[in-house]
């Protein structure tokens, strides 16, 4: 079938009109074989209407040109159309870019065998510079023309009319896209579900500030039910739900679902047990608060297209709050909780700002995927209230992901990668890091490497410092999935109480006593499961009426790597080796739409670092140097690696906050107290959206935003003991410079220089984990006069296997070191034990097996020179 497209031109003299038409007409021609896609036959048709002067006057002269093309326009290439290469699943060349200080991914989902991709600035219910992208089978990136930005992260397919909406457009399955326009249905679109009474006719859309809209999936008609914030007039109908910042939607059993995650105030930037977040319905009357916590993804077997049998099938919806995860089923019109284990707190924060948009989704396995608070999950199908085995931890990421789906043989992941604004993600210690172009990507995995990533932990409470009354029966807290469960269970109370531990061995809510614990008063016990104690589902119930309570499990997988790194870091330079010559430099991802990487490289000599030049990565990831000296100075004055951050003394790496708390880390085999070869190397740097990749003492650290918790909810994620010089995010990779300059062959993600002076290494985040297993030692004295009942500062614990603690003094008497742990990285001090120590021993102690604890720290019963060392292996 051909259709047509017509082009008129009208112009005073007829030579002048003629040559703008064959410049019309020639322009047109290049711009279509250059620019756009084509899918059927197509006839562009040019009329020039071309009024004349005197020589013809009351004349006209219609020109008519026609010429066919392949197919019909359907979006903007960006990109040429060769297959780009990609570094550790990720494709350089599609990287996408906004003009905003944020630039995630809202959705991703493949459809009318394209994938199809919006992306969303922060706050912007009125559009913004955002796109939504189709991209084809051999990864060409179209812009589409239809765009109209904001902060979109809905997706739903909706079968009868064979759409899907994505973002504020409809996209039929010939791939025509059409758009709501923000006039018509203002706000952040966060969700759509299918229409209680109108399914076949009708949609639901929400926006993150409770507007919601049923939608006309014909004409795209807009029926406002209840307005979003940001629309003014008293008249209008509102939600006014309880917390604030939405994220998912869902329908079933007779009502819709809707869930946020944050909350406005100022408590909610420091507070984390601020009250937050809701989870809530609407039966197509009036709203119900189902649960006053912090909720994100809300769906149901159905996933994309809507539950099948809406009327019994179960509705999900995960969450969280300070203690743990919370997921919450609702079946047969009531709603059932249970808690599970967080691997990261950078999601945390009563805010809501840091968790994007968490996700259950159906990858084409035998349990659906889920994203939850930095670890990948095995969700059942048929997960419900009669039947609640199986879910299961797979593994830990660093990538912050919007959205994820399975296209052809892959699991692609859309990420929040880099962005203008740190928003309040901000530390002296970072030193001046003028910020890039906001832009993200998408990272491509073999679904196999969802099991392979970082190792896997996990930590939560049922109780944490709560009063539990006699006969309180505690949610059930998730007990399979892990190689390694043990529980901190204690409480401040004055006389003894006892706490019953029930399992669930099946998850069909059949409950058997598991082990009686019985406490003194004021007693902490580490309570270490064995293999032959199974189960889905753990709680615990009180006898007594207990002031203080807290029950906090700590769980962990074998970590398998060894201290060697993978050979993909070959070329890095090592630490280990000072009088390698190396090069490195500070980068930085440009700004105003250059969308290159900056590389101000320098060299180590024996009088000290030089300067190389100036250098610049390309999409197509080459780095070539580049003469331009303004740009060159401009680099080195706004991108700076700040000395002295990090203070090394003889027992430690000591951290201190901008709020003056000191924290201690463990020392790599390494010494990394005096500067590289290159100078000071770079201590932190945010490497995702909010997120921080902290470098001390050899070893990589997650560092959470401070308003989730910062320094004292850091994770060790490798041990490298490597010069790493500087690192940054750049089109969705980790790019590091320090390099030795004698660099080995076939490493491929290293990217030399086009003059051979200089070479950046490329990959993904989550290529960190193969850098060696965590490891290091020191502690919070050595050889170190201390004072009587005066607590050490606080050394790390978390995330590492085997722990053993040494203790000495050099004094002439007897002296006692009382050992306290923090059970949460809150704060939550309990005693762990103490121990007396003679005069010239040293005692040895071995943690049990998987005992795990965020902080820990010592106090002497008298002054003395004490000793404090910790082994992690």
């Amino acid at each position: 079938m051909e259709r047509d497209l017509h082009f008129g031109i009208r112009g005073g003299k007829a030579r002048k009109a003629t040559r703008a038409g064959i410049a019309l007409l020639y322009g047109l021609d290049r711009f279509l074989l250059k620019n756009l896609e084509f899918r059927a036959p197509y006839i562009i048709v040019v009329t020039m209407d071309i009024h004349t002067s005197s020589s013809f006057k009351g004349g006209c002269i219609a020109v008519v040109a026609w010429f066919m093309v392949a197919q019909a326009p359907s979006g903007m290439a960006q990109e040429a159309s060769e297959q780009p290469e990609s570094w550790s699943g990720i494709y350089p060349r599609l990287a996408y870019y906004n003009d905003e200080n944020e630039c995630g991914t809202g959705a991703v989902v493949p459809w009318a065998d394209r994938l199809w991709v919006v992306t969303y600035a922060p706050h912007q219910p009125k559009g913004s510079t955002d796109k939504l992208y189709e991209i084809t089978s051999d990864l060409r990136l179209l812009e589409r023309l239809e765009s109209i930005g904001g902060t979109p992260a809905n997706r739903m397919i909706h079968e009868e009319s064979r759409q899907l909406f994505i973002g504020p457009y409809a996209i039929d399955h010939q791939r025509n896209v059409r758009t709501i326009p923000y006039e018509q249905m203002i706000g952040r679109p966060t969700g759509n579900a299918r229409h209680l009474t109108a399914p076949a006719e009708k949609i639901y859309y929400a926006t993150m500030e409770e507007g919601l809209y049923e939608v006309d999936v014909k004409t795209l008609a807009v029926n406002r039910l209840y307005a979003d914030t940001h629309e003014e007039g008293a008249d209008l109908p509102r939600a006014d739900l309880p917390g604030y910042h939405g994220k998912g939607l869902y329908s079933g059993q007779g009502v819709v679902v809707y869930a946020n995650n944050g909350e406005q105030g100022e408590a909610a930037l420091t507070n984390p047990f601020t009250s937050s977040g809701a989870l809530a319905e609407w039966d197509g009357k009036e709203w119900k608060v189902v649960r006053r916590n912090q909720f994100t993804e809300v769906t149901g077997p159905g996933g994309l297209m809507g539950n099948p049998d809406p009327a019994s099938d179960p509705i999900w919806s995960i969450g969280w709050d300070a203690k743990s995860l919370i997921l919450m089923s609702r079946d047969a019109g009531a709603w059932h909780a249970y808690r599970l284990p967080k691997t990261s707190h950078s999601y945390d924060g009563a805010h809501g700002w840091n968790t994007e948009w968490p996700r259950i989704r159906d990858i084409g396995e035998d349990s659906l995927l889920m994203t939850m608070h930095g670890a990948f999950w095995k969700f059942p199908k048929t997960f419900s209230a009669e039947n609640t085995a199986g879910i299961a931890p797979r593994s830990s990421y660093l990538k912050v992901v919007g959205d994820f789906c399975r296209w052809g043989d892959h699991v692609v992941l859309g990420c929040d990668d880099a962005a203008k604004s740190e928003f309040t993600n901000t530390r002296k210690m970072k030193g001046k890091v003028a910020g890039p172009q906001s832009h993200s990507n998408l990272w491509f995995l073999e679904p196999t490497q969802l099991d392979s990533l970082g190792p896997v932990v996990g930590h939560g409470a049922v109780w944490q410092e709560d009063v539990v009354v006699e006969g309180e029966v505690s949610e059930p807290f998730l007990f399979s999935g892990y190689d390694r469960r043990g529980l901190h269970l204690t409480h401040k109370g004055l006389g003894p109480v006892t706490v019953v531990i029930e399992a669930d061995s099946d998850g069909t809510g059949k409950w058997r006593k598991l082990r009686t614990i019985k406490l003194r008063a004021r007693e902490h016990r580490w309570i270490k499961f064995s293999p032959v104690e199974k189960g889905a589902w753990l709680r615990l119930t009180s006898r007594d009426r207990i002031v203080g309570a807290s029950a906090v499990f700590e769980y962990s997988n074998n970590d398998t790597r060894t201290a060697e790194s993978d050979s993909i870091f070959q070329g890095i330079a090592s630490a280990e080796h000072p009088d390698s010559r190396i090069t490195g430099g500070v980068i930085r991802a440009r700004g105003d739409n250059k969308r290159t990487l900056q590389f101000a490289a320098r060299t180590s000599t024996a009088d000290g670092p030089q300067d190389i030049g100036y250098y610049e990565l390309d999409a197509s990831m080459k780095l070539k140097k580049t003469d331009d000296a303004e740009a060159h100075q401009w680099l080195k004055e706004n991108v700076t690696l700040p000395d002295n951050v990090l203070e090394y003394d003889a027992a430690s790496v000591i951290v201190t906050t901008d709020t003056g708390q000191r924290y201690r880390l463990p020392k790599s085999e390494v010494d990394y107290s005096t500067p590289g070869k290159l100078g000071a190397d770079r201590v932190d740097r945010e490497v995702c959206t909010e997120r921080d990749l902290l470098n001390a003492g050899g070893t990589f650290y997650e560092l959470p935003a401070d308003n989730a918790g910062g320094i004292a909810k850091i994770r060790p994620l490798a041990t490298h003991n490597l010069r790493i010089n500087d690192y940054c995010s750049y089109r969705g990779l980790l790019v590091m410079s320090g390099l030795n300059a004698d660099l080995p062959e076939g490493n491929r993600h290293i990217i030399r220089s086009d003059d051979g002076k200089t070479a950046l290494w490329a990959g993904a985040i989550d290529d960190v984990w193969k850098l060696g297993k965590v490891r290091g030692t020191g502690g919070p004295w050595l050889n170190t006069p201390v004072k009587a009942g005066q607590a050490s500062d606080p050394y790390l614990m978390t995330g590492y296997d085997k722990k053993t603690m040494k203790l000495s003094h050099a004094g002439n008497q007897t002296t006692t070191f009382y050992v306290q742990i923090d059970l949460s990285g809150h704060g939550l001090w309990t005693a762990y034990d103490r121990y007396q120590i003679e005069p010239g021993t040293t005692l040895t102690h071995e943690f049990p097996d998987g005992f795990a604890a965020y902080w820990i720290r010592v106090i002497t019963d008298r002054d003395v020179d004490a000793s404090a060392q910790f082994i992690y292996e």
